[in-house]
């Protein structure tokens, strides 16, 4: 323990920004795992509703200085590859067209339109 006493403020103000900077890095981790399990149970479209949401996340992380973005990138890059590989193998399934309801159209009646001022004829 330090005995001076900026030291002892600095000790205590970096225990402060570790526990911070660890949060930010869990939620990292935590936003890449939900995107993985996604991908191992074949749900790729739900993966891909989910990336701007973990990208945002780690541009976060990015911005308050907890990740490099060199390490950034690479992440976001990784995740990519994970999700087209999984479209790549994922059993194509067959869409089905549902059937197309046409509704009633309601005919429009025009309004006349109101009538446009005009001026007075100049006096000759």
């Amino acid at each position: 323990m330090p005995n001076i006493k900026s030291a002892k403020k600095r000790v205590l103000v970096i225990e402060k920004k570790s526990m911070q900077n660890k949060m930010i890095r869990s939620s990292v981790k935590t936003e890449i795992k939900k995107i993985d399990t996604l991908i191992k149970e074949g749900k790729v479209n739900e993966a891909r509703v989910l990336l701007p949401e973990v990208f945002g996340c780690i541009d976060s992380a990015v911005l308050k200085g907890v990740l490099h973005r060199n390490n950034a990138a690479n992440k976001k890059s990784r995740i990519s590859l994970r999700i087209d590989a999984a479209e790549k193998n994922a059993p194509v399934a067959e869409e089905v067209a549902a059937p197309v309801v046409e509704e009633p159209v309601a005919e429009v009646v025009a309004e006349e339109a109101p009538k446009k001022r005009t001026r007075k004829p100049k006096a000759e």
